[in-house]
């Protein structure tokens, strides 16, 4: 079964390995704040909003920046 995770992408519900809430990361957490830039520096890091950041998917190929929230992630994924 097929997500949409944000604008017109889809991934596969098998290939996410992660959804993280951007909402709730402090700047302080390096950790998830140097995951973002080395995903980036390597070419596997995609926006898919120019709007406020709210959730980072992190799939088995790429990673993505979405607007849509977590929560409504999660549902999507609980029910595909």
């Amino acid at each position: 079964m097929y997500v949409n995770i944000g604008g017109d992408i889809f991934v596969p519900s098998g290939c996410v390995n992660a959804v993280v809430n951007l909402e709730t990361v402090l700047p302080s957490r390096r950790t998830v704040t140097d995951f973002i830039e080395s995903e980036d520096d390597n070419n596997r890091l995609q926006y898919l909003t120019e709007d406020i950041p709210r959730t980072l998917i992190v799939t088995d190929t790429k990673s993505y920046i979405s607007s849509i929230s977590s929560s409504v992630l999660q549902r999507r994924l609980e029910n595909a």
